[in-house]
């Protein structure tokens, strides 16, 4: 399931230097003075071109904000975040909703998938919004990409729960972006279906050389990944590259992380 290279492993030990994508000195605070929660305490880390990282930690840990903080959905409170090599934290909101949508793609646990539009529609969305809808090609190629040929005049309602993700995923991928960022992707989903699902964020990665950063509490999802960060308290506490799922499950349970 791993396919990471000696060299990419290295690249991401290396810092911001050639990453697709790195946070620097990230804090997070919610609320003010004695009552403020510090969900991040200083997380730096960087993303190397063509690597699957997944993330994880107990409840609480700070997994959902580094990712959102990462992905340009929320904003630190200290620190800058890095696209390739263009800084994204202090960006003007417009400018910063523009790349989103170009350089980024997301996958969501709920599917965010919008029940009037077609499959096919749902999957331009983001495209429109930014003013490029991808050519019909593009789109009729990402569905058959995650297998779902023939379904573009569906609507949500009329697909399974797997087959759903699979249209968030053609989505994230139209656009052709450089990270795909996965929050709980599987989580709605049973294991079956969920194993399909991060074959597929597993291919983007290894044959489109794209970066993939994914949120789960699953030690056998994490199992597919390069490498698992894990967080605690709001601090990057350790490291794991090629795990197996028993590795990741054995270290998560010290950290109280055996549950979502």
């Amino acid at each position: 399931m791993n396919g990471m290279t000696t060299a990419a492993v290295a690249a991401a030990d290396d810092g911001v230097a050639g990453a697709a994508l790195a946070g620097d000195g990230l804090h997070r605070e919610y609320g003010r003075g004695g009552a403020a929660v510090r969900a991040l305490r200083g997380v730096s880390v960087a993303f190397a071109p063509g690597t699957f990282t997944a993330v994880m930690g107990p409840s609480g840990s700070g997994k959902t904000t580094l990712l959102h903080c990462l992905a340009g959905m929320d904003r630190p409170t200290r620190g800058t975040v890095r696209w390739g090599g263009t800084e994204v934290s202090r960006l003007p909101e417009r400018r910063l909703a523009e790349l989103r949508r170009t350089r980024v793609g997301f996958v969501f646990q709920a599917f965010n998938l919008m029940p009037a539009m077609t499959v096919a529609q749902n999957v331009e969305l983001p495209g429109r919004l930014a003013g490029a809808r991808p050519e019909r090609a593009q789109v009729l190629a990402a569905l058959a990409r995650v297998g779902l040929s023939g379904r573009e005049r569906h609507r949500p309602g009329q697909l399974s729960g797997g087959q759903q993700q699979r249209v968030a995923i053609a989505r994230a991928l139209v656009a052709r972006p450089d990270v795909v960022f996965a929050d709980e992707p599987t989580g709605a989903l049973d294991r079956a279906t969920g194993h399909d699902i991060l074959d597929l964020l597993r291919a983007g990665v290894d044959l489109d050389g794209r970066t993939c950063v994914m949120v789960t509490h699953d030690p056998v999802a994490a199992g597919y990944a390069d490498r698992v960060l894990l967080l605690a308290d709001g601090l990057l506490v350790d490291e794991l590259v090629r795990p197996t799922a028993a590795q990741v499950g054995e270290r998560l349970s010290r950290l109280g992380g055996g549950a979502r």
